[in-house]
């Protein structure tokens, strides 16, 4: 079980990154969040069939997750 305080920690991060996305006409929405701290995630809009999408989710997404939640392991896309 994924404790409440670095679930909430994960959400915020992701809030706050959704502003850009949203600038280049896209979304992201959190799918899960696994046991092992895998977070998933649907890229939307724009993002959802963009060819840079994979380099969005790792470079950006996955990137500013870790630096402000250390604690996970990776990002995937869903």
């Amino acid at each position: 079980m994924v404790n409440a305080e670095i679930k909430e920690r994960i959400k915020d991060v992701l809030e706050q990154l959704r502003p850009y996305l949203q600038a280049d006409g896209g979304d992201l929405a959190l799918q899960e969040i696994t046991d092992d701290l895998v977070v998933k995630i649907k890229l939307t809009g724009a993002c959802g069939s963009c060819p840079m999408r994979t380099m969005t989710l790792k470079a950006g997404v996955e990137n500013t997750l870790k630096k402000q939640v250390p604690e996970v392991k990776s990002v995937e896309a869903v």
